[in-house]
């Protein structure tokens, strides 16, 4: 495991920890609705919340749950969810720092996990998933979620540029094609696909990660200047917001 990454990132987001408390575009959407519907099936049970960021699915299962772990690798985070948990009255939920790639908990110690926005920014992306498969229980059930590239190469391209501009601790959002191929070597029986549109606010979308000025502008003048395909592809309006594809893969 790189630490360098893993301190990378939690230094990019310790000071925006109560932000993505709050942020509107991570504390609800459908995705949310479809974990809370899947665990609404299962009997109540063990639940790591993997790369738990501002705590919204932890907040979301914890009364489905016997127990909540939301796991991160920025103290702010967990001092935000850990505060917010006890705030919201939510007694079973429990914080743990460490990256995905380096798990400390046993084989078989979780019936759920669940990865919210959170692989793009994972130094070894392979590596954090074989953790999760590690960690979760034999015949429990893994939800990921995240913001997808394009398959074409001029569409993912732009979308990296834009990302690795805005916020510096990003690594790369993946094609579908590369987290299937993913998820079956580290052993997970994909059993659900869920796409989805995630429109952003270009305003909202910088000021969440405070995004330099110059950086900012950057973004502008890539937008400004982008081919008709890219434009119409991300559907991006006059004040640069913009449309995501995001994927909820379900496995076992």
């Amino acid at each position: 495991m790189n630490t360098s990454q893993q301190h990378f990132v939690a230094g990019q987001y310790e000071p925006r920890a109560q932000d993505y408390v709050s942020s509107e575009v991570h504390r609800q959407g459908p995705d949310l609705d479809q974990i809370e519907a899947e665990l609404s099936r299962l009997p109540p049970g063990s639940v790591l919340d993997l790369g738990c960021g501002g705590g919204h699915v932890t907040y979301r299962v914890a009364p489905l749950a016997r127990e909540v772990v939301a796991c991160d690798v920025t103290t702010g985070m967990l001092e935000a969810v850990r505060r917010t948990a006890t705030e919201r009255g939510l007694r079973n939920v429990t914080v743990q720092e460490a990256p995905a790639e380096r798990l400390p908990f046993d084989d078989a110690a979780f019936d759920v996990v669940v990865a919210r926005y959170t692989t793009h920014h994972w130094h070894d992306r392979d590596a954090g998933l074989r953790e999760a498969r590690r960690v979760l229980k034999r015949g429990g059930r893994a939800i990921f979620i995240d913001v997808t590239s394009p398959e074409h190469a001029l569409l993912d391209s732009w979308l990296q540029t834009l990302e690795l501009l805005r916020d510096v601790s990003h690594v790369r959002n993946y094609r579908l094609t590369e987290w299937m191929a993913a998820l079956a070597a580290a052993r997970f029986d994909v059993d659900g696909i869920t796409r989805r549109h995630l429109p952003l606010r270009f305003a909202d979308w910088v000021a969440r990660t405070r995004t330099p000025a110059l950086n900012v502008e950057a973004i502008r003048a890539l937008q400004a200047t982008a081919p008709d395909e890219v434009r119409e592809h991300f559907a991006i309006e006059a004040d640069g917001s913009f449309v995501l594809d995001t994927v909820t893969f379900t496995a076992n």
